[in-house]
């Protein structure tokens, strides 16, 4: 029989044995260590605990700069009793050079990063370019290759890479977040053209002008006991209105009338058969006598030109020529004399027309501050007013038998087209359509009794 109680016990020894790790990269000891002897004590002694608090007192040192517990109360706290008007110019502020995990890590520790990137120092450096040229100018030699002397233009040919690469010079300056730029594609022969843009018109705008109030006074004839003169002025306003009216639809009845009777006269005309505007000549009958004409006789045509009559024609031509040149020549010599006399009337021409077009833009003005009221304005007029007035026979004696006269709604409606706030319109009532009625023929024949 094999007893097991042996490997047991190794196990267990194994286990004990086994290394304790430590966070902080210490060296590793044995969990149960022999602690006979003051030697042993401390070479098995856990001092992590001290470890660990070292290490917080390292982070602490790289992050503030120092260690707190070796502050002093007024570097650590200060009372501030007057505030700093430069503090905002001194917060960092954003900058698409950084991103945001480099700013993060500049304002949590103390120590300086380390300087990866080419940076773009403050003091201007001489270019290579320029070391080459002054280097020329200074004639001093430069050697390449196996200690030779070469040509300062020839220096770096044939290696692969002669200047800092477009990269490395722009390196940092990349905002890899940043929303890309699209260019606008601009054809070919259209780079200097630009786009118009909307200019504002110089003329005011009417409703700048109008100077009518929202809610207009009432004549004072209007009242429900009126003064005798304001009613009969009222009376003599609404009569003048009526009689324009009436006036306007007599001349337009006027010309209806006149068309329709052209129509008229002009079926009247018409024969059968013959289309509207053509006149046919009236048959005459046979058994008239025929009047005896006399022969016309026939204009002799021109005959060709001789030689010398061609001449004596051109010859007239030319001192006809010459004589309207020396007339215009002389008219041009008399109006050289006359310019001061033209220019001060071409001015005075000039200062009329000024002053005649601003006295038409100031009664147009002035026109325009009362109202658009009876102005057309697209394809509708501007409405005036309705004169409301009641003859002497309507008016009421007392305040009881008084009844109310106009529409609020009407009024308000009239006069915001009146100060341009809205455009004028007319009321558009739905219209149904009407039906072409069908006919049908009913026979009696079909109807069975």
């Amino acid at each position: 029989m094999i007893s097991t109680a042996p490997d047991s016990s190794n196990s267990s020894s194994q286990a004990a044995k086994k290394l304790a790790k430590s966070k902080l990269g210490a060296p590793s000891q044995l969990s149960q260590s022999s602690r006979k002897g003051k030697r042993a004590w401390r070479k098995n002694i856990d001092i992590q605990p001290v470890d660990e608090g070292l290490e917080s007192l390292r982070a602490e040192e790289r992050v503030v700069g120092s260690i707190l517990q070796k502050q002093t109360d007024d570097q650590l706290f200060v009372v501030d009793t007057k505030g700093d008007d430069q503090v905002r110019k001194s917060l960092p502020r954003y900058s698409k050079s950084q991103l945001m995990s480099t700013k993060i890590l500049l304002q949590r520790s103390a120590v300086p990063a380390v300087a990866s990137r080419a940076t773009k120092s403050s003091v201007m450096k001489i270019s290579r370019a320029d070391k080459e040229r002054l280097l020329r100018i200074a004639k001093r030699p430069r050697r390449g290759p196996f200690n030779a002397i070469m040509d300062p233009t020839e220096f770096g040919a044939g290696s692969a890479t002669i200047d800092v690469s477009y990269a490395v010079k722009h390196s940092g300056a990349h905002d890899l977040w940043d929303v890309p730029i699209v260019e606008e594609i601009v054809p070919s022969g259209l780079e200097t053209v630009q786009k118009r843009t909307i200019k504002r018109p110089d003329v005011d705008h009417p409703r700048d002008v109008i100077d009518v109030p929202a809610v207009s006074v009432p004549h004072p004839g209007a009242s429900y006991n009126p003064p005798v003169q304001a009613h009969e002025e009222l009376l003599m306003d609404a009569y003048k209105v009526e009689q324009r009216k009436q006036d306007e639809a007599d001349r337009l009845l006027e010309a209806r009338k006149k068309i329709e009777e052209a129509c008229a006269f002009a079926a009247d005309s018409n024969t059968e058969g013959v289309p509207a505007g053509m006149v046919i000549d009236q048959i005459k009958d046979d058994d008239e006598t025929v009047t005896n004409t006399p022969a016309v006789v026939p204009k002799r045509l021109p005959t060709k030109k001789t030689k010398q009559q061609r001449a004596r024609i051109a010859k007239q031509k030319v001192v006809k020529h010459a004589l309207a040149e020396k007339a215009i020549r002389k008219r041009l010599l008399n109006s050289i004399n006359q310019v001061k006399a033209f220019r001060s009337d071409i001015s005075k021409l000039t200062d009329t027309q000024q002053q005649a077009r601003l006295a038409r833009q100031l009664a147009l003005r002035l026109k325009l501050r009362k109202g658009l009221a009876g102005q057309r304005l697209g394809k509708h007029r501007v409405p005036e007013n309705d004169i409301e007035v009641q003859i002497g026979e309507d008016l009421s004696e007392s305040l009881r038998n008084l009844k109310p006269e106009g529409n609020l709604f009407r009024d308000r409606f009239v006069s915001l087209q009146q100060r341009a706030l809205i455009e004028p319109r007319v009321p558009v009532l739905p219209t149904r359509r009407k039906a072409k009625p069908k006919e049908y023929e009913k026979h009696a024949w079909k109807r069975f009794e």
